[in-house]
Formats: C-alpha cells, structure tokens, sequence
C-alpha cells in the first residue's frame, strides 16, 4: 500500500504532494513502483497534528481523486475519520476505507462503510491524535490490541459488513510507545487469530530512529528491515512510502526464503 499524503503537516512527507500536480504524479509514481493500493488522506495523524475541517480535507482529497480518474489502474484507499470525506471519495471510485479510529470518530461512517459496500480498515488508536503519545498504557498491549480489534471486528459484522470487506490494523504509533511498538512487531502474528488480512504501517516511524540512534536516520531501510520481519509472520499489507525499495527487497526476501 503506497502512502499519498495530501497535506502540509505530515511527519515525515507533509507539504512534499500538496500540489494537484505533484500528488498526481507521484500517484503514478507509486504505481510504477509496485505498489498494490494507493492509500491517499488529507488530514495529518501525526501525534499532536491538529484535525481540519471537513471542507478543508474535501478540498485537498477531491481534486487529486478527480484528476487520477482513468490515470492508475490499482484501487485506491481512502485515509479518513469523517463520513462526508469518505462518502466522497468513493463517489471518485475510492474501493477502501481506511479509518485510523477504527470507525469510532464519526457516527455516520459505519453507514457509509455498510451502504457502499467498500473495504473497510479498522485500525487501533488509544486516544487522538491530539492525545495519544501522552502517556500510552496497556496491561498487557498485545492481548489488549487483540482484543480490541475482535471487538471491533464483531461489531462490524454485526453492523452488516461483510467479513471478507474487513482489514484490521494494530495501529503502529498510535497511542504506543517505542517499546510497545516493537512488542506488536515482535508479536504481529497473534492477530490473524482475528481471521482477518493485517495492515501494519511501520514506515519512517519515531521507533525506527529511536532504534537506529538518531532522529536523523534515513528511515527507509529501517522500514524495509520491518517490512522483511513482517513478511516473515505473513502479514498481508504493508503501508509504506518508499515503494520501490520495500517491494524489491521482499520480492528479494521471498525468493531466497526456503519453503517447507
């Protein structure tokens, strides 16, 4: 899943797609580099980012989704908390809902996600964006994570999703702190026990440099490290900026991995 951030404020490519043009091309861009689903949002999540409005994110996310019309054959996803922003990209041919508060932010969404008949992706997130790097804590953050996300899971079933329009995200960054970030890693693999594809979205995150030592790291290979660890506890989705790079290394990785 190729990232495609349209706004200012991003942490680590804010401002870089803000352009209709550029977003465009680097839509493209991420395309023919390999990637399999372009996840495009308009409003940052970074920790401590502020929310905007609904027409403000409209007006970022609808022009690029117009201009993409007929320019890239691979579905596009759409990176949203707000009902109204994802109602309209799916009128631009969206096929995926990519909600970070795993639908709880906007009452409205789950009528939207049950109406449109999209893919749906449910991720955690303890508190906001505002909030969650404030003091994250868990009893135990794996089976908590777990549990929420079975919870989460039910309840879209019962809100008339479809099981197989379902992805579940454990939400890498938000509301975790480094140490729970690498336990979920270490541990990705207890969350197929939700039957569900996994999305995990590692890429150029504050973990990566805490490890590498400096806040200046280049944090691409440190990506492709997870990527590699994550492939090993076969997770089906990656969110990654640096598509060329990630899905050469794991199509490297996969072809010289002993099968049994």
């Amino acid at each position: 899943m190729g990232i495609l951030n349209l706004t200012p404020d991003s942490f680590s490519d804010g401002g870089n797609f803000f352009t209709i043009q550029s977003a465009v091309d680097q839509a493209k861009r991420l395309e023919d580099e390999g990637a399999d689903i372009l996840d495009i949002g308009g409003e940052s999540t970074r920790p401590y980012s502020q929310s905007v409005a609904v027409d403000e994110e409209l007006s970022r996310i609808v022009p690029v989704l117009e201009k993409l019309q007929g320019k890239v054959d691979i579905p596009i996803s759409i990176d949203t908390m707000k009902a109204v922003v994802a109602a309209a990209a799916i009128d631009l041919n969206a096929e995926i809902i990519n909600d970070v508060s795993g639908l709880e932010s906007d009452p409205k969404m789950i009528e939207v996600a049950r109406t449109s008949l999209v893919g749906i992706c449910a991720m955690h997130m303890q508190g906001t964006p505002q909030t969650m790097q404030d003091n994250p804590i868990y009893e135990r953050v794996v089976d908590d994570i777990l549990g929420y996300l079975l919870a989460r899971d039910k309840w879209l079933i019962e809100q008339g999703i479809a099981p197989e329009r379902i992805c579940l995200d454990p939400g890498i960054g938000f509301g975790k702190t480094h140490l729970h970030n690498l336990e979920l890693l270490q541990h990705v693999g207890r969350f197929h026990e939700t039957g569900r594809p996994l999305l995990v979205g590692h890429s150029r995150k504050g973990f990566i440099a805490k490890i590498l030592g400096s806040k200046d790291a280049d944090r691409t290979f440190g990506t492709v490290g997870v990527s590699l660890a994550m492939a090993t506890q076969s997770v089906q989705i990656l969110r990654v900026h640096d598509v060329a790079a990630n899905k050469q290394a794991l199509q490297l990785f996969l072809a010289s991995t002993i099968r049994d």
